[in-house]
């Protein structure tokens, strides 16, 4: 069975779920919890608390665990009994950061021994048979390459929980030269307006309350809270683009796709900007998922032809 995770320091996101990167250990099983996920003598459960930014994800095992999680809510619908599945799992890596860390992502998913855990009471023994790993960004515009290869130049912009990733195609292809990883995202945004609303308006607001304010949910905080989100998440907006003008990235002369979480929450303040004169949106969260996914079939089918 094929798996494709993206592990945002925001969310994980497979093809048909997203979940924060958060979680909390229990030496034993803790009540009233919906999600509990028992391996190695140990209970984990997802928590709203996002894990610190880990350029390196492999330096302890809680992404592990996290893609246990992504692994156990994509087998969930087989049978209903114990399952025992291969699994080849296809993930990604910021296109700067792809290079050094390849072989030492893959490998952090390897096991010599099947894995065994418990997800909701239920157990899995999965065996890791393959881990792809591929470039994100480009792995997300994988289903729509043959739009993008009319235009000689574009810009993938992937803005997502810590990083803003770029990445440079040259008629269709990706110049692995020219890609570059800012430490500015949805994450810091939200540090920041956390403390403006609290320093202007003596009031705690969390993530959620954030993103519900930028994708024209209903909420009921008063209107001066909601100006002062909108008037900083656009000043954050802006500061991504200078920044990526400082990097030889201009967007008033080549056109821009722009993917991840991110991306959703600073459009409106991104197609309003004279500093981008054609901008593509990938509305899906997940499409990094799916185009990991994608090329995994197409590289696993290739293997057997």
């Amino acid at each position: 069975m094929l798996i494709a995770v993206d592990h945002g320091n925001y969310a994980i996101k497979t093809v048909n779920h997203t979940f924060v990167s958060g979680l909390a250990e229990h030496s034993t099983r803790p009540p009233m919890t919906d999600e509990v996920l028992e391996y190695d003598g140990r209970f984990w459960a997802l928590s709203g608390q996002r894990i610190s930014y880990m350029k390196d994800k492999t330096k302890d095992e809680r992404f592990f665990i996290l893609t246990l999680f992504a692994i156990a809510k994509e087998m969930w619908s087989l049978s209903g009994g114990p399952v025992v599945e291969p699994v080849d799992l296809a993930v990604g890596l910021p296109p700067e950061h792809y290079g050094l860390l390849k072989n030492t992502f893959a490998q952090y998913f390897k096991r010599r021994e099947p894995v065994r855990f418990t997800y909701n009471d239920r157990p899995f023994t999965i065996t890791v048979r393959n881990v792809l790993v591929y470039p994100q960004a480009f792995a997300a515009i994988a289903p729509y390459k043959s739009r993008l290869n009319q235009y000689l130049r574009v810009f993938l912009v992937d803005i997502g929980g810590y990083t803003t990733d770029v990445l440079l195609l040259r008629s269709g292809k990706p110049d692995m030269q020219f890609c570059r990883s800012l430490e500015t995202g949805v994450i810091t945004m939200d540090n920041d307006i956390i403390r403006r609303v609290g320093a202007l308006h003596d009031m705690r607001i969390e993530d959620e309350h954030i993103s519900a304010v930028l994708t024209g949910r209903e909420t009921i905080l008063p209107e001066g809270v909601i100006k002062t989100i909108r008037e900083t998440a656009a000043q954050h907006a802006k500061d991504i683009l200078d920044k990526l003008r400082e990097l030889q990235v201009d967007l008033r002369s080549n056109p821009a796709v722009f993917i991840g979480g991110g991306s959703l929450l600073y459009r409106r303040y991104l197609e309003g900007s004279p500093l981008v004169a054609q901008g593509i949106f990938l509305d899906e969260v997940n499409a990094n998922a799916a185009g990991y996914q994608a090329l995994a079939q197409a590289q696993l089918s290739s293997r057997h032809t």
